[in-house]
């Protein structure tokens, strides 16, 4: 169900409440050009609201957003038939089971990651930014010692760690120059809206949280509570070096990305004061060959992107007629 959210007698947000009692397989979309928070917060808790659709949208968006939501509906629908079929048989399928499972986690992944490059495509400036960290923080995580279903949710979050800001307006999150004091204020809020976005999801609660610390500080100058040293999640202090040598290292409309020696240089000064001192000693032991071909199979990820998007734009769209998708019908 594609709904928009300003209409007479019942709003979108009041129509998806509805349609969750009646309709409560309906996958359910909202399309608003409204920039209050409030209104993702409202379609979310009150409509369970797959995904938002800001105006003016684009077709290429709405696309990628209805199939997935076609996608998560078959597969919530697969799943409630392979569940029920599960518990009729005996102990001998238990093994089918985890392969299942196994199937979800993959799928529901591929799901949370479409959301990540939705919101990649919207904040161009650091696009493919979220993926580069997701795995310098794991890599962080496996030099910590950390192993199993850890290291999963500590890349996973890593990888959702903006996810909030698709509540925050275009005209803040997009603005060329720098942030006035209140939309900083604004800007902030992302570690809160992401964690909100999260944390009634059983298979992201771990993950919640390492979005919700991810701009603390291990001095306790950071946001959105001001945590420091061991009151931060380990996740979260291994982010927060992993965003560091990101953010020095990659290039920006602005400006030219650092060499690595200039990123370890200055990770290594902020150890003990923004950054978790132990962390620092564990990333710099790491050698940097690793970073540089992390870095190089992300890039391998954003060629094979362009690839297919280039497909997309000359393959013949129905909805345009037959024509090639970067071309408008004749009128």
């Amino acid at each position: 169900v594609l709904t928009d959210f300003m209409m007479p007698n019942l709003n979108g947000i009041e129509l998806l409440g509805v349609l969750k009692a009646k309709r409560p397989d309906a996958v359910r979309m909202l399309i608003t050009a409204a920039n209050d928070f409030k209104v993702a917060i409202d379609a979310v808790n009150r409509g369970e609201v797959f995904r938002i659709i800001g105006k003016p949208w684009q077709l290429q968006d709405l696309k990628f957003g209805i199939q997935q939501a076609v996608d998560y509906y078959r597969l919530v629908k697969e799943n409630r038939r392979l569940a029920k079929e599960l518990a009729e048989r005996n102990q001998r399928l238990a093994s089918l089971n985890a392969v299942l499972e196994e199937q979800v986690v993959e799928r529901t992944n591929g799901l949370l990651e479409g959301m990540v490059r939705a919101l990649d495509y919207r904040d161009t400036e650091t696009q493919w930014h979220s993926w580069r960290v997701a795995k310098f923080t794991r890599r962080i995580a496996e030099g910590a010692g950390l192993a199993g279903d850890m290291l999963m949710h500590i890349e996973q979050s890593a990888l959702l760690h903006d996810i909030g800001k698709i509540g925050v307006r275009d005209s803040i999150l997009l603005k060329p120059g720098p942030l006035t004091p209140e939309e900083w204020v604004e800007m902030r809020k992302h570690a809160e809206m992401g964690y909100r976005m999260l944390a009634n999801i059983p298979y992201l609660q771990e993950s919640a949280q390492i979005v919700y610390q991810h701009q603390e500080r291990y001095d306790g100058t950071g946001y959105p509570r001001g945590l420091k040293a061991e009151e931060i999640v380990i996740g979260a202090r291994c982010f927060c070096i992993a965003d560091t040598f990101d953010a020095i290292t990659s290039d920006r409309p602005y400006r030219k990305g650092a060499p690595p020696e200039v990123a370890f240089a200055e990770i290594g000064r902020l150890g003990g004061t923004q950054l978790d001192p132990h962390l620092v000693k564990v990333f710099l032991s790491i050698d940097p060959a690793e970073w540089l071909r992390i870095r190089a199979d992300i890039r391998v990820l954003e060629e094979k992107e362009k690839g297919r998007w280039n497909e997309y734009l000359v393959a013949p769209s129905p909805l345009m007629g037959g024509q090639t998708a970067d071309k408008k019908p004749a009128s």
